[in-house]
């Protein structure tokens, strides 16, 4: 068994218990625009808007937002949510990411949620972590009012990271587990890939060998295949073509039918559906060889370079651009070996 494989079936059980992805914020130039391509051509709701900031959600969420945009003046990341069980989880998280050395601050008087903590992690990503958030009205069966797509609900993030193993062993402590993975061949096996999960689906965190750390892209879940056909229909005939980066397609990993898109200011957003059930203690991680063409498009569809190289920068807990550096292992290369 190579050093890949027995660290893809570890399993951590820490003190305090994270219940799933639960959003993200995204920095943007100019928050008309970004409202015009979420929520009147994708067909997100808007909870609430300040000057500063706007919250949507998807049709099917009932909690304040899943997405927030807020004004600045470069495109970043400003952090990425998870929900947690209980209130008192978050403290026992605070005293880990303390004990890791990692800067730790209480967060609140964001609207529509309570307390939360940021931290930022070992790899220099922004996280938080809440428990409370307001509730509003689901509109899952307002199919008279739906747009867009529609976007049901928030569904995953997906990490550029340069050293996607130390990464893979982080969100395992954290509680994770591996669903799939794709790594090199050979006695010195490389992880290039992994998707991790809370909820009893193919992954809330997905780790992609890069340039980092970046925020590859989040993940917005959908119905069904037509409504990922739809929403091009509708991008296209509104002069919006530019903004398809890849797809529509199926993946191999994961199983989900998919397309990228590409916002006012740059951030991928994946629109994705139909993966599968993972939620059985004993579901086994499922390993695709780096050369194998239906691993990242089923139909074996090459991805874009941009694909591979631009993501989103992400901040510190003070707002500063966080400093990347290259990856040790590049997943075209390892197509093309």
């Amino acid at each position: 068994m190579s050093r890949v494989q027995e660290l893809i079936g570890e399993v951590k059980r820490p003190p305090f218990d994270i219940m799933r992805a639960a959003h993200v914020e995204l920095v943007v130039r100019d928050l008309d625009a970004s409202l015009h391509f979420y929520d009147e051509l994708l067909g997100m709701i808007v909870t609430e808007r300040t000057a500063e900031a706007a919250y949507l959600r998807g049709w099917e969420e009932y909690l304040h937002h899943s997405l927030v945009l807020r004004v600045g003046d470069e495109p970043a990341i400003d952090h990425v949510s998870f929900r947690v069980a209980g209130d008192a989880d978050l403290d026992v998280i605070a005293a880990d990411f303390e004990r890791r050395g990692c800067p730790v601050r209480e967060h609140t008087g964001e609207p529509g949620q309570g307390r939360a903590i940021r931290v930022q992690d070992p790899l220099g990503f922004p996280l938080e972590f809440f428990h409370d958030m307001d509730r509003v009205d689901s509109n899952t069966q307002a199919f008279h009012l739906q747009r867009g797509a529609p976007i049901l609900r928030f569904d995953h993030l997906n990490f550029h990271s340069p050293d996607p193993e130390a990464a893979f062993r982080f969100w395992q402590e954290l509680g994770f587990r591996a669903t799939e993975y794709i790594s090199t061949d050979g006695e010195d096996e490389k992880l290039t890939g992994a998707w991790l999960r809370r909820k009893p689906t193919v992954h809330d965190v997905a780790l992609t060998a890069g340039t980092g750390p970046r925020l590859h892209h989040f993940a917005m879940w959908l119905a069904e295949p037509s409504s990922v056909l739809r929403v091009c229909d509708q991008l296209a005939a509104g002069g919006w073509v530019e903004a398809i980066e890849r797809g529509p397609g199926r993946h191999g990993v994961s199983n989900a039918f998919f397309v990228y898109l590409r916002d006012p200011d740059g951030h991928r957003i994946e629109l994705y559906t139909c993966d599968y059930y993972t939620g059985d203690p004993d579901h086994p991680p499922k390993r695709w060889s780096v050369t194998d063409p239906r691993c990242r498009s089923f139909w074996g569809t090459r991805a874009p370079d941009r694909w591979y190289e631009e993501s989103s920068v992400v901040l510190d807990l003070d707002g500063r651009v966080v400093e990347t550096r290259a990856a040790g292992v590049d997943e075209r290369t390892e197509i093309m070996a």
